[in-house]
């Protein structure tokens, strides 16, 4: 008998510690209460911003909900239709390094180049295409769908050289609607102030 209370207590002690565990992460990433604290609406405001950049050409062209990569500011579906392949680098001979040199090449409608270029593996494709701004905000911040980075990876993040690219490309490309030293400040104000999602 004591056996089995015993038991019964250390199965409500690791359910009420699940119920806990599950609120707070839940209660960081989706916030729905109409009072929100002061850096939260900071948080929030910053996302704003932070959901323009990664809504714009030189984000989404390599964050697409297929397999090919979209292309120019009219994000149509890549010309040479390369595919994603398993580390997000092309598959057989058709490789995003055939065109994509480590560096670009000067002139109009020519390839940017970065030695990293590549679109997120498909195991984890981190789309941005169609994404409302809850929806990104909530991938951002999961582990399972971003990459595995915690919270200081993703601060991290914002200093990558193929993130920094989209500022450089060249040529007649347009550059996203924040200046990059703009988008890094948003970047970091959403997540030290609790990478809030919207409630819808």
């Amino acid at each position: 008998m004591a056996k089995n209370r015993l038991l019964l207590l250390s199965n409500l002690v690791l359910v009420g510690l699940l119920i806990f565990s599950g609120y707070s992460f839940k209660n960081r990433l989706n916030t729905t209460s109409t009072e929100l604290k002061a850096e939260e609406v900071k948080s929030l405001e910053a996302f704003v911003d932070v959901y323009k950049v990664l809504m714009s050409p030189r984000c989404m062209n390599c964050h697409p909900a297929g397999d090919i990569p979209l292309q120019g500011d009219e994000q149509k579906l890549h010309a040479m239709s390369p595919m994603r392949g398993v580390d997000g680098k092309g598959i057989l001979t058709l490789k995003c390094s055939n065109c994509h040199a480590p560096e670009g090449v000067p002139g109009e409608h020519t390839p940017p180049g970065n030695p990293e270029w590549h679109l997120p593996p498909a195991d984890m494709k981190m789309v941005f295409e169609g994404k409302s701004p809850r929806e990104l905000a909530l991938q951002l911040v999961d582990p399972e769908r971003n990459g595995h980075k915690d919270m200081e990876a993703l601060k991290a993040h914002a200093d990558d050289g193929l993130v920094k690219e989209g500022w450089t490309m060249g040529g007649d490309r347009a550059l996203p609607p924040l200046s990059y030293e703009e988008f890094k400040e948003a970047w970091l104000t959403w997540i030290e102030n609790g990478a809030v999602a919207t409630a819808e």
